[in-house]
């Protein structure tokens, strides 16, 4: 296994591209819950370029119904990014001034529950982002309301 660089880049040109459309190759997950993780994953799969099809704690997209959990769940994905030891993407939380375009930030209420897994797009003059369920593009991260946030740094991605 070796470890290559994030694309960055194309994480953020998937992330413009599909910020306010849907990509037919994904299910919209929109009516199940919310569509964010799911997006944000898509990104990331177009930064990383594997994916980690190990049962249960791998991070893949096959169908709707042929997914890990990580795919579309924000604690799920938040897990497989910092504990990844294995394919793909691996993540670290750094502070919001350490987060770069690519990365994701996570929003969580006072419970500390995260809720939303949004693309930021943008740091400069301000974290901007891209998501999906509340559908957005370029979005100023101040003008969500939340309690806490994590900012997941994308190290890089291991591959065979």
């Amino acid at each position: 296994m070796h470890t290559v660089i994030y694309n960055r880049s194309a994480a953020v040109a998937y992330a413009r591209k599909w910020a306010l459309l849907r990509n037919p190759a994904y299910y919209d997950f929109e009516s199940l819950g919310g569509d964010c993780t799911n997006f944000a994953s898509q990104c990331l799969y177009a930064g990383a370029g594997v994916m980690n099809f190990t049962p249960v704690t791998g991070w893949y997209y096959r169908s709707s119904f042929d997914r890990s959990a990580s795919w579309t769940g924000v604690e799920y994905l938040y897990n497989f990014l910092v504990n990844n030891q294995s394919v793909g993407p691996y993540a670290r939380i750094v502070p919001q001034e350490a987060a770069q375009p690519g990365d994701l930030v996570q929003l969580g209420d006072s419970n500390g529950r995260f809720y939303h897994s949004p693309v930021i797009v943008a740091v400069r003059p301000t974290v901007l982002v891209a998501a999906h369920t509340f559908d957005a593009l370029d979005r100023p991260l101040a003008t969500y309301v939340y309690h806490t946030a994590r900012f997941l740094h994308i190290e890089g991605v291991r591959k065979w």
